[in-house]
Parts: structure tokens; sequence; C-alpha cells
């Protein structure tokens, strides 16, 4: 093995001064370096918001073999927007009636809602079919229209 002289132990000292120096420009390099990204959020599981009402109007007087036009509206008590899109429309009857002699239908289109307002959805429309049979107990009957919505 050679002893190393005065002059290459000083090269030695300068040669690692100069390695620890350039790893740690690296690693200053590395911390202090920029760029761009992106990234997603989702809502708190922990958030609710109210229902949003959807009401059906339509006049009295409905006669078998006739429709009237159903209109439809919505309030939104939240204090976000939203949309509604009616789905389906359900006809109930009491006293007798038999349900299934009406039909209903709902507007398909997309309707936005803001925060608090009430809008009209649009218009359908009831029909009540002419059976051959009795259709009596229609006559002081109450017609419900239930509608479901996403």
């Amino acid at each position: 093995m050679r002893k190393m002289t005065k002059k290459s132990k000083i090269a030695a000292v300068a040669a690692s001064a100069a390695l620890l120096a350039a790893g740690g420009g690296a690693a200053y390099a590395y911390w202090t370096t920029t760029g761009s990204g992106g990234g997603t959020a989702v809502a708190s599981p922990g958030t609710t918001s109210a229902t949003i009402q959807i009401s059906a109007a339509f006049g009295g007087g409905l006669t078998p073999g006739a429709s009237e036009d159903i209109l439809y509206s919505a309030t939104n008590p939240n204090t976000s927007s939203s949309t509604v899109t009616l789905d389906n429309a359900v006809v109930t009857a009491n006293n007798g009636c038999d349900a299934s002699w009406f039909h209903a239908s709902v507007p398909t289109t997309t309707t936005p809602i803001g925060a608090g307002a009430t809008v009209g959805l649009g218009k359908g429309t009831l029909l009540f079919d002419d059976t051959a049979g009795n259709q009596d107990a229609c006559k002081n009957a109450t017609i419900t229209v239930t509608v479901t919505s996403h």
C-alpha cells in the first residue's frame, strides 16, 4: 500500500468536499423543484340536503274519455342549485275508483332549480279511460298523481 503525501491528502479532502457540495446541490434542487398537477374531491358523507318537493296540479271534473293537463312544479329548499328530471307518474284513487282507468304522463326535460326557488317543470297529461263498465265510483274520488325523479 502506498503512503499518502500531504499533497494527495489535500486533493482527497478537496474531492470529498466537491462531491458533498454537488450532492447537497442536487438535494436542494430536488426539494425546491416546481410543477403542476390536478386532483379531485368528494363531498363529505356527513352532508345532507332536504328533499326537493314536486307538485302536480290539475283541475277537477275530469270525465270518462277526457284528458286534462297536469302542471308540474318543484321547490328546492336547499342552499345549492339542483336539477330535476321526472321519471314516472303513478295514479292512485280512492272510493272504489279503479286507478287503472287513469294514465298520467310527465315532461321529459331536465330542469335546473336554483337554491330556494320554485320553478315549473312542464306539462303532462292525465287521461281518464272510458270503459264499458260503470265508472260512477270515480265521481267523487280523489285522484292522486305521484311522480319519481332523478
